[in-house]
């Protein structure tokens, strides 16, 4: 590693401002800077530019929403899977780490292929997809599936840039993960009470990127102004750009260099409660069986190395799954 992260760099950003896709092919370093300022800063950045079909990201929204009308149990219909890794969840299942009451969301979870015989098969199940009720959903939700792997390797490349790593530093350790694209239903609000549409989290994950949603509620918490608990701060990335923020896998690979930052989706309005939320974020995860072991370069005498004891990939996941209910 030839540097220790923001060692050299310019000051912190101070507002969340996008970061142009267009810079990769020619500054390359320059995007990556920027990536790394402000995943350092608000473990969040927004990417511009994305270039990510708009035509084709609508049809895999379209035939989302097509399925999240159907009847219940129609949609039950594909409740199955690991933890809940594949397939439908319904409403008021997932409750965020720590939190009293459920989320007020269903979801629908699509995963990797893998070929015939490949050993990590037993740790992830087959898609299954609602052919006879939604036929257009397998090949439009399947390719933002590839899109967004894609764009997730050259968001991780960009990362290892800044940490001073080789630039393919991540490929071979995410390139079989167990990475799931999850397709977001957040129904109208009926009335105040307990439940929000997503509380306060992190995600598990080693990053996750999410396409804007047409309905605003996403929140960061900004822990860098002091001590009173920090301040909720909306994202609301403008047409055609990606949100991206860090997860605990990377949080903890990189020390806390790159923090996972706390998230959350806010009820709406009142005057927009009857109106739906839909997302769709992609947790881009490592292999199954890489060892998360604290990079030597994040590690110096003012940053002691906090997780001294490595573990797997499967078995950090398998272990946060259990804790927000989905194994």
């Amino acid at each position: 590693m030839s540097q220790t992260p923001n060692s050299q760099s310019p000051a912190l950003p101070a507002t969340l401002d996008p970061v142009s896709f267009a810079q990769v092919d020619g500054d390359f370093a320059g995007f990556a800077q920027a990536l790394g300022r402000s995943f350092a800063r608000f473990g969040f950045a927004v990417i511009s530019d994305h270039g990510l079909p708009q035509a084709k990201i609508e049809a895999a929204l379209a035939a989302a929403k097509t399925f999240f009308a159907l009847p219940t149990p129609a949609k039950l219909k594909y409740k199955v899977g690991l933890a809940g890794q594949r397939g439908y969840t319904p409403f008021g299942v997932e409750t965020a780490k720590g939190q009293a009451h459920h989320d007020l969301k269903e979801f629908w979870h699509v995963g990797r292929d893998l070929p015939p015989g490949h050993p990590f098969r037993a740790l992830m199940d087959e898609n299954v997809w609602p052919d006879a009720d939604t036929p257009e959903f397998r090949e439009a939700v399947g390719w933002l599936y590839g899109a967004l792997d894609a764009m997730g390797l050259k968001v991780l490349e960009a990362i290892a840039v800044w940490l001073g790593l080789d630039r393919g530093f991540f490929t071979p350790t995410v390139d079989a993960g167990n990475s799931v694209l999850r397709l977001l239903h957040y129904p109208p609000v009926s009335e105040d009470g307990p439940h929000i549409r997503a509380g306060a989290h992190e995600d598990i994950n080693v990053i996750t990127l999410l396409l804007g949603a047409e309905e605003a509620g996403l929140e960061v918490l900004d822990r860098s102004l002091g001590n009173d608990g920090g301040r909720w701060l909306p994202i609301n990335p403008p047409p055609g750009a990606l949100v991206v923020n860090i997860g605990d896998m990377l949080q903890r690979l990189t020390n806390h260099r790159l923090p996972s930052t706390t998230h959350r989706v806010v009820n709406p309005a009142p005057e927009r409660r009857g109106c739906s939320r839909y997302s769709t974020p992609f947790f881009l995860h490592f292999n199954p069986d890489y060892e998360i072991r604290t990079l030597p370069g994040c590690v110096d005498e003012a940053h002691p190395d906090r997780y001294p004891q490595p573990i797997t990939a499967d078995a950090y996941l398998q272990e946060r799954l259990r804790e927000i209910k989905l194994a």
